[in-house]
């Protein structure tokens, strides 16, 4: 061989993926993001999710949410994705976190309150480059429409019974909000039940929002579709930390 083809042979350092966030604008978008969601949940999950399309996550709340979504612009591959839904639609169809949760006492809140969830990211861009992205498409969202509150449910594997999820919401007290702003799961994870003294590792996304300046709004539900333990999360925008606001709000304007 020439030295020219055993250079083209010499292995090469992987390029960083080009990544860019967007709102979903076509429907061929947000089947690959539903598909995203089904190979998480249900393939690294174990979720049982009814489908009416094989291997793709859809439910009732899905037409009326907007999918915020991470592509890899050289594949075109969507690798994340958010779902999204405003306060206006939710008056029409209700907040999914009600099924999970009581939340008379967010009443007050619900003009200004946006619901997030569905959120993953594909394994092999499992990165802050990522995460990054999706929060600032998040904020980008939250002030070009003036809207306050983001809430969700932050999800917590029930892999060992729920022991690990007790645990931790019991080392997570320091972040409840306030009173006024508590509610109450309806299949509430039975704490006194479990051990509440394992080693567990707060995920990566909610040490993210507690450290963004998110509150814990009261006791974790149980989830036996997704087998997770679920905390509610409210985020005031006015709490979002300035280093915060400037990486995330910043990189957007």
């Amino acid at each position: 061989m020439e030295q020219s083809d055993l250079k083209l042979q010499t292995p090469s350092r992987k390029a960083r993926p080009k990544l860019t966030v967007a709102m979903a604008t076509s429907a061929s978008d947000i089947l690959d993001a539903q598909r995203l969601r089904y190979r998480i949940f249900a393939g690294e999950m174990g979720a049982k999710l009814p489908t009416r399309i094989p291997e793709v996550d859809q439910d009732l709340y899905d037409p009326w949410c907007e999918h915020l979504v991470v592509r890899d612009d050289c594949s075109g591959e969507i690798v994340g994705t958010y779902r999204i839904l405003s306060p206006v639609n939710a008056r029409r169809i209700g907040y999914y976190s009600e099924n999970e949760f009581d939340l008379t006492r967010l009443h007050h809140l619900r003009p200004r309150l946006v619901e997030i969830g569905r959120s993953c990211v594909h394994p092999d861009y499992r990165s802050g480059a990522t995460i990054t992205l999706l929060w600032a498409g998040l904020a980008k969202y939250m002030k070009d429409n003036g809207y306050d509150f983001l809430m969700g449910c932050a999800s917590i594997s029930m892999a060992d019974g729920g022991h690990a999820a007790a645990s931790l919401y019991r080392r997570l007290v320091d972040h409840l909000g306030p009173i006024e702003y508590r509610v109450f799961p309806r299949c509430p994870l039975p704490l006194d039940a479990l051990r509440q003294d394992e080693v567990a590792e707060t995920p990566p996304l909610i040490k993210g929002y507690l450290r963004a300046g998110a509150w814990i709004c009261g006791e974790p539900a149980w989830d036996p579709d997704f087998n997770t333990a679920d905390l509610p999360i409210l985020m005031p925008m006015n709490r979002v930390e300035d280093r915060y606001a400037r990486h995330f709000i910043g990189r957007q304007d």
